[in-house]
């Protein structure tokens, strides 16, 4: 649980970063930078040799789904939603991990379903604001399906076979590899993409996003996952809104309805005890 807390922590920064520096930015230039910066910075802890070509093929693909396809999605809804929003609609992402863990399975785990629904209503107390008063369908579509890659690749990434020959981080390069030539793709397909007129505060906040919330943020995030339940896991991949809120007020001077966020907080934190106390 500290891997998947300190992985929250240094998204919560992300929203009010891309929203700020990166609003008009290409989402697939985006992806693929802070991806390709993720890669290189795993490149050194590369072991080819320890892993077998099926292995490294699986750690790609899965790659292209959860951090490439998911990351040219993601950011594209910033074209039409604003940031709350965007957090707003992530708070089905549980709902998805729980799902495709179960449909791995073959079986229906009330706890994992129980759960995950506190998380949401605990993340939609602390956000909503009024949906529905504008057309929101393309975003809402868009961070969908951002939801649906982000959490079929942590299920996939929990059961790969693990072997005692060799660690995650030897291979971990090819997942961010595997994001890299995903969104390599949508950029080589969008226009806007050939734009590459990027300030210097864009750069370095894309370095910081590429290195830091990309790069090991991602890292300690898919370990973090292989040591907790699917449902402990689904209800953390809601933890990072509220947080993302504490970073606003204090970072990014934004207003929160404090009685929100406290209520949002303890139906949350009630989702992590009842794992807990049924594990």
């Amino acid at each position: 649980m500290p891997l998947l807390l300190i992985a929250s922590l240094i998204w919560a920064f992300s929203f009010g970063l891309i929203k700020t520096y990166l609003g008009g930015v290409d989402a697939s230039l985006v992806a693929f930078v802070r991806l390709a910066l993720a890669f290189l910075l795993f490149m050194p802890l590369l072991r080819p040799r320890k892993i077998s070509f099926v292995m490294s093929l699986r750690l790609f693909l899965i790659g292209m789904v959860q951090f490439g396809l998911m990351y040219v999605f993601y950011i594209q809804s910033f074209r039409f939603l604003a940031a709350y929003q965007v957090a707003l609609f992530t708070i089905f992402t549980p709902l998805y991990v729980a799902a495709a863990d179960d449909v791995w399975e073959k079986r229906f785990r009330p706890l994992h379903f129980w759960t995950a629904l506190l998380a949401v209503a605990g993340t939609a107390v602390i956000v909503y604001s009024g949906v529905g008063k504008v057309n929101l369908l393309a975003g809402f579509g868009l961070v969908q399906a951002s939801n649906v890659c982000f959490a079929v690749g942590q299920i996939c990434f929990r059961r790969l076979p693990r072997r005692p020959d060799w660690q995650y981080r030897d291979g971990f390069a090819w997942l961010y590899l595997g994001g890299a030539a995903a969104a390599l793709l949508a950029m080589l397909l969008s226009s806007a993409a050939h734009d590459l007129n990027l300030s210097g505060i864009q750069l370095l906040v894309l370095m910081v996003l590429g290195l830091l919330a990309s790069g090991v943020g991602f890292f300690l995030w898919n370990v973090g996952a292989l040591r907790v339940s699917a449902g402990l896991l689904a209800v953390f991949n809601n933890v990072k809104i509220p947080l993302a809120v504490l970073v606003s007020l204090l970072f990014f001077k934004e207003n929160a309805d404090w009685p929100r966020l406290l209520g949002g907080g303890g139906i949350m934190a009630s989702a992590i005890w009842l794992n807990y106390r049924r594990k």
